[in-house]
């Protein structure tokens, strides 16, 4: 997250999905994003609140993704980020939660971890190049997937990330973004 946050502008809509207790919210509302975390964990969520004063005006929505209706629709984001979550069905809904001119910043576990840990159910783990085809449409800044960690303190685990932006227009060319 810390590395491509650059690419928002400050006052960009952020929508961290699967929130948890609000790490990467935290990170964005202190760089003047305004936030909306999305979580089933009503303890976490209000862990998040309560954690620093940059989320007590935050948008804190309690849902059941997995389970009940999409709670953010016809809504758009300026940035939509997602990491360690993974729910094949939603993948076309976050992805077309990225407004025009907006980035999408996903990381979660890839084929492969299952001979590290957890997760390693197979419905958890994104298939080699699962999120490149997820994301046709939009334009790819940044690409990885493979094996991570494995120094001290790091244990290793199989990632695949993906950094794209939904260009605004076309008219004038693709757009360059600084790496």
């Amino acid at each position: 997250m810390r590395r491509w946050s650059h690419l928002l502008v400050p006052g960009a809509r952020v929508l961290d999905v699967a929130c948890g207790s609000g790490r990467h919210l935290r990170w964005f509302a202190h760089r003047g994003g305004i936030v909306t975390g999305v979580d089933r964990d009503a303890a976490a969520l209000a862990a998040a609140r309560d954690s620093d004063p940059a989320l007590r005006g935050a948008e804190l929505i309690e849902a059941d993704i997995e389970a009940g209706p999409w709670p953010l629709l016809q809504r758009r984001f300026d940035a939509v980020v997602v990491t360690n979550y993974l729910w094949r069905s939603l993948l076309p809904t976050i992805v077309d939660s990225v407004d025009s001119g907006g980035v999408l910043i996903y990381e979660t576990f890839a084929s492969g971890n299952e001979r590290f840990g957890k997760p390693s159910n197979p419905n958890f783990l994104l298939r080699p190049g699962e999120l490149l085809a997820a994301t046709q449409g939009l334009r790819v800044v940044a690409f990885e997937d493979g094996l991570e960690g494995g120094g001290p303190g790091a244990p290793e685990r199989c990632l695949q990330r993906i950094v794209a932006v939904r260009e605004k227009t076309p008219a004038d060319g693709p757009a360059l973004y600084r790496l």
